[in-house]
């Protein structure tokens, strides 16, 4: 029986309440939110028809918390909730508790939730339906003496996942029997954090294999068709980078027998929504079911750009009871789409998140762009959740079109303040084996050389230097209240320079420059001397002329000695005012370990006294819904511990010491 839907509380934040919000208006349904107190000045709050406040700060006690969201649901004068994706939307009590108050589920039945959120149970029914998965152990037995005679008897590298969730939380792969255990351990942490659930499976793991998902959609009538396949084989932390639709190494005979087991499993489970069947490809072309996430994913752009679908709109419909009106014969792919994740973290520190304050935020318009984002200028990128800013969606005629596209679009959006994925995703469209297609999930650390491609050439740094320079020049100029006739930094010895000394990636740069007038300026760095000339500075933008090279440079600043200045070659550099009289550093504490994100400490695995090993655990951190484990440089003693359990600590904090 069809139930229209005129009010849908969204419960969930972000980019992906705006993307819900954006197919609510289109289709003409209010469009509720909740926030917690840390999102009360975020875009999707003030987009909403309705904005409720969860009147907490942990995510435990807003996004998580059922009872708050149903309120507010009833509060609001919905009908309908949608989970978008992460948080709750993969929880089949919280489905069933929204259903048991009378308000439609935007989602899959919660027994299909149920069966497939265990994956030793989607595993099994994947079995039962002729549906081929990765040898491995998925029983109810954890003890690791057991776990360990499985590994075996699978054969390593083995590959350890939490059973009852996904994105990369509770996995592990181990190459050999010795770090099994502490594998074990930290993965079952993790999930029981992450999930409620510290049950663990053992697959065998393939060490050159690739990621590709079918896109499906059920109706409550027994309908089921798949939407093509994206390939998510891109991978760092086992969490996607990068997805693209059509796979590039997909042949059209395997593209078709994904489809039809990806539409034969989701028919067995009754699905009745949006779905994602999740497969492993290996370089023989096998492939394998790995799982079904039951629910939105990131990555939906790239099939919508492809099909021509409006997902959201689709998953609204099939609450409804409306039947699909889609047959798989009208599903046809139209050209080339490619997703690139913008993330807050840092690339050459093993991608941890980062945060601050974006100071400038800026996406071009192009033909064939789609810009996914929750974060403007001003938007605060703390710790509380994922550290994804956006999604940046390319689609186009073919893949070598597209990749251009993407490159440009890279290099032409502005995203200050923070460090961020952006320079590694520009110089990744030009990395020979991505434009070909040769990737694999091993592709980052194997054949992506991280440090040499994000490394700058000293002209990029120079030409930041220098905008920067002429930047501050011309914001004193302006301000200047008295004798404005007379150029700032005047001085009646009209042959001594003046100077700044900036530091930008590792490199300090002394700047000696005189204004020759009529906004020309004659500039050394060490040995080398160039004509600039201003042409044009407003606001955050700057446009200089280098020799006989005219250029435009963003330049962003809360405080008058940190500066982000962005070009399209170079990205947003961070750059540094240098004091003209430098305090002295405080020496580090010899033994001393530093806080290498913010976070929050989980757990203490040490005490004072304590002897430890080389490569010891010595307390863990968890840092924008990451577990990371601080271990033993050296061996040594404990000497001291500077931090306790639940604590929140700062990048660069001192957690102990070891002598």
């Amino acid at each position: 029986m069809n139930k229209n839907i005129h009010c849908l509380l969204i419960a969930n934040r972000g980019e992906i309440a705006l993307r819900i919000i954006r197919s609510c208006r289109k289709i003409g349904i209010r469009s509720a939110v909740v926030y917690a107190i840390a999102d009360a000045q975020m875009p999707f709050v003030r987009e909403a028809d309705i904005a409720i406040s969860l009147n907490a700060l942990q995510v435990s006690e807003s996004y998580l918390h059922i009872d708050k969201i149903i309120s507010a649901a009833k509060t609001a004068g919905a009908d309908a909730i949608h989970p978008g994706y992460g948080f709750l939307s993969e929880n089949a009590s919280f489905a069933r508790k929204v259903i048991a108050e009378g308000l439609i589920w935007v989602g899959p039945n919660p027994e299909a939730i149920e069966e497939m959120g265990l994956k030793a149970r989607a595993k099994t029914i994947a079995e039962a339906n002729d549906v081929q998965t990765i040898p491995g152990y998925k029983g109810i037995v954890q003890d690791p003496a057991f776990l360990k005679e499985k590994a075996n008897e699978i054969g390593f590298p083995i590959l350890l996942k939490a059973s009852a969730g996904g994105g990369g939380k509770g996995m592990r792969i181990v190459h050999e029997e010795q770090f099994l255990q502490q594998a074990i351990e930290a993965a079952g942490r993790e999930a029981l954090s992450s999930f409620g659930d510290a049950t663990l499976l053992l697959e065998k793991y393939f060490p050159a294999a690739r990621h590709i998902e079918i896109q499906v959609l059920g109706d409550k009538y027994g309908n089921c068709i798949h939407l093509l396949e994206r390939e998510c084989s891109i991978q760092r932390r086992y969490q996607k980078v990068i997805e693209e639709s059509p796979s590039p190494i997909l042949s059209e005979e395997n593209r078709e027998k994904m489809g039809a087991a990806a539409v034969r499993l989701c028919k067995a489970i009754g699905y009745d929504n949006a779905g994602t069947v999740e497969f492993i490809y290996t370089a023989e072309g096998q492939f394998y079911f790995l799982e079904v996430n039951t629910r939105l994913q990131v990555e939906h752009p790239v099939t919508e750009a492809v099909t021509g679908i409006d997902i959201v709109e689709w998953q609204i419909n099939i609450a409804e009871g409306k039947a699909l009106t889609l047959a798989q014969s009208d599903i046809k792919g139209n050209g080339y789409a490619l997703e690139c994740r913008l993330y807050a973290e840092s690339p050459l520190n093993n991608f941890l998140p980062a945060n601050g304050k974006i100071l400038d935020w800026y996406s071009p318009s192009m033909d064939g762009l789609r810009i996914d984002s929750g974060i403007e200028t001003g938007t605060e990128v703390g710790v509380y959740y994922d550290p994804m800013l956006a999604k940046i969606i390319v689609h186009g005629s073919d893949r070598k079109t597209v990749i251009r596209k993407m490159s440009y679009a890279l290099e032409h959006l502005r995203c200050q303040g923070l460090i961020t994925n952006q320079r590694f995703l520009q110089k990744l469209m030009c990395e020979p084996h991505f434009q070909k297609g040769e990737y694999d999930t091993h592709y980052l650390t194997e054949k992506f050389a991280l440090e040499k491609a994000l490394a700058l050439n000293s002209e990029h740094k120079i030409e930041a230097a220098i905008a920067l320079l002429v930047y501050r020049w011309s914001i004193r100029q302006k301000n200047i209240k008295l004798l404005k006739g007379i150029p700032n930094g005047w001085r009646n010895n009209f042959y001594r320079n003046q100077q700044e000394t900036y530091f930008c990636e590792g490199e300090a740069m002394q700047l000696f420059y005189r204004n020759i007038g009529d906004n020309h300026f004659l500039i050394r760095i060490d040995n080398r001397e160039f004509e600039v000339a201003l042409k044009h500075a407003c606001d955050k933008e700057i446009r200089i002329i280098i020799g006989s090279v005219q250029q435009t440079f963003f330049v962003a600043s809360e405080d008058e000695m940190q500066y982000f200045v962005h070009h399209p070659l170079s990205g947003s550099l961070e750059v540094k005012l240098m004091p003209r009289y430098p305090e002295v550093e405080q020496d580090k504490i010899m033994g001393g370990y530093e806080a290498p994100m913010p976070g929050e400490i989980i757990k203490l695995l040490v005490e004072v006294g304590q002897e430890v090993e080389e490569g010891k655990p010595l307390l863990i951190l968890v840092s924008m819904k990451m577990e990371n484990t601080i271990l033993a440089a050296v061996s040594g003693i404990v000497e001291d511990i500077y931090v306790e359990n639940n604590e929140k600590v700062k990048a660069g904090k001192l957690l102990l010491k070891i002598v």
